[in-house]
């Protein structure tokens, strides 16, 4: 995604819908490349285009699992690689809900002697056929939406194990690093994950830079490694390096 297209989505989704003039006269171009850019955006699911003006979808919470998984989705290939190569043999894993932790399953298949534990359906189901894989699967509800299962049934099969690296992704993060979700049981169900791991890796795509949402997750400093598809913004990098946090992009 160029700057500029960044620029374009972080501004919708803050303002609310913008008429395509108004963002030819914003961003000093003509309104051929401002429609490009709207297309490019649209097509990767990340905003809606109507007669003459460009919108936010509407309840980003809401955004099902399908509108998800093709929000950034080469970013979030990418991510799903570079953190596929932090993971080795015999190693016990915690994997997190989300398209991009999902991906990252679909990549695992080499691995040799792993046990994985998981709330994440999609990534459970790329699992399945694993030849050398110990599968452990949480029970309870089933969020039909998204395909996993999280709030106390998640907390408490999490919390029964340990993990060598547990991976996990967030809703939203804003330019000082906080990071937030949409619902008070998918962190639980996060934190839970997290905190029985001894490396602690975070996969966040570009979509969700500059954003905020309804309940606050802690931090990109709360994570030992943090993986996206773009350098962070503004001087985070520098201060996650400084703290000895491992950043790749």
């Amino acid at each position: 995604m160029f700057k500029r297209q960044q620029a374009i989505l972080q501004l919708i989704n803050s303002q609310g819908r913008q008429p395509l003039d108004t963002l030819c006269a914003r961003f000093g171009v003509s309104i051929q490349t401002i429609r490009t850019d709207i297309r490019h955006l649209a097509d990767q699911g990340l905003l809606l285009r109507r007669h003459g003006e460009a919108l936010p979808f509407p309840h980003r919470d809401n955004v099902s699992y399908d509108q998800r998984q093709i929000l950034n989705s080469p970013g979030k290939q990418r991510i799903a690689k570079l953190c596929r190569e932090q993971l080795c043999d015999f190693q016990r894993l915690m994997l997190g809900t989300g398209s991009t932790v999902a991906r990252l399953a679909q990549l695992l298949r080499d691995l040799k002697g792993i046990q994985v534990m998981t709330n994440n359906l999609h990534a459970a189901q790329a699992l399945c056929d694993h030849p050398d894989c110990e599968l452990l699967m949480a029970g309870g509800r089933v969020r039909r939406r998204d395909q996993d299962v999280i709030g106390g049934d998640a907390l408490r099969f999490f919390q029964r194990y340990r993990a060598d690296a547990g991976v996990v992704s967030v809703g939203a993060m804003d330019r000082d690093g906080n990071l937030y979700d949409y619902n008070d049981d998918e962190m639980m169900a996060r934190e839970a994950l997290v905190g029985q791991c001894r490396r602690r890796i975070l996969l966040i795509d570009s979509s969700k830079f500059d954003r905020q949402a309804s309940c606050v997750a802690g931090h990109l400093s709360d994570f030992d490694m943090v993986i996206s598809d773009q350098p962070l913004p503004g001087t985070l990098s520098a201060r996650l390096k400084a703290q000895q946090i491992q950043l790749l992009s």
